[in-house]
């Protein structure tokens, strides 16, 4: 009896052991993960580019600027944004890295080689390529229910640090360098105003066939001056 006492109580003492190192453990993982938490590196500080606007400040007016645009949204979409797979699109600016590619889905595939300020201009328009036609849209503030074409173009040109504030059509005829640029042309007149990058049209008028702005294909600039940012 004596020898089957001292076997449990040695098999007493030994769980009790193993209870004490868990607990041991267990408060120490804690520790363990927070130490390796401090360790990691601390999370980017996002800074958008894209912020709320004083109306009319890159125009040099203090009430916000409005420009005709198209009075029509036109009918509901009929196409996708471009013929072809993604597969394909890829392909294509894969060929050419320096052009984009307007997508099946309605935004634009960046270019692989160009400036950064091309990429950041395409993808802020992505962001509003399906966005609703709304005359005034994106003028009284950056991030509004819909778009007119100049706050389309003047969006995604904040966006890479091109603009400080919305500019209307009839500005736009005078802004940046004249002529086209080897990435980046905007067209204006009184009336409407887009823009092709790295190939791709920005265009309103495109919503009524694609239901997106992107487009690969191209358009009379009959009556347009063409203009574009320094540098690109």
């Amino acid at each position: 009896m004596l020898v089957v006492a001292a076997g449990l109580g040695a098999l007493a003492f030994a769980a009790a052991g193993r209870d004490t190192d868990a607990r041991a453990v267990a408060v120490a993982a804690p520790k363990q993960q927070e130490e390796k938490a401090t360790d990691l590196p601390p999370l980017p500080d996002m800074r958008p580019k894209v912020v709320e606007p004083v109306a009319g400040n890159a125009g040099g007016s203090p009430e916000p600027i409005t420009d005709p645009g198209l009075t029509d949204v036109g009918p509901k979409p009929t196409a996708p944004a471009s013929a072809g797979t993604h597969r394909q699109a890829v392909a294509q600016r894969n060929a050419d890295p320096s052009k984009a590619v307007a997508l099946g889905n309605g935004v634009a595939l960046p270019p692989l080689e160009a400036p950064e300020e091309v990429k950041q201009i395409i993808e802020a328009g992505n962001v509003i390529a399906r966005t609703p036609y709304l005359w005034g849209g994106g003028h009284g503030k950056w991030l509004d229910t819909g778009y007119d074409c100049s706050g389309s173009v003047s969006f995604a040109l904040a966006a890479a640090g091109l603009l400080n504030g919305p500019l209307a059509s009839g500005p736009l005829m005078s802004w940046g360098e004249p002529g086209p640029g080897k990435y980046v042309t905007i067209y204006a007149n009184n009336g409407h105003v887009y823009m092709y990058v790295a190939g791709v049209r920005f265009d309103t008028s495109n919503s009524r066939v694609t239901g997106s702005r992107w487009s690969n294909t191209t358009r009379s600039n009959a009556g347009f001056v063409a203009r574009h940012p320094a540098g690109l």
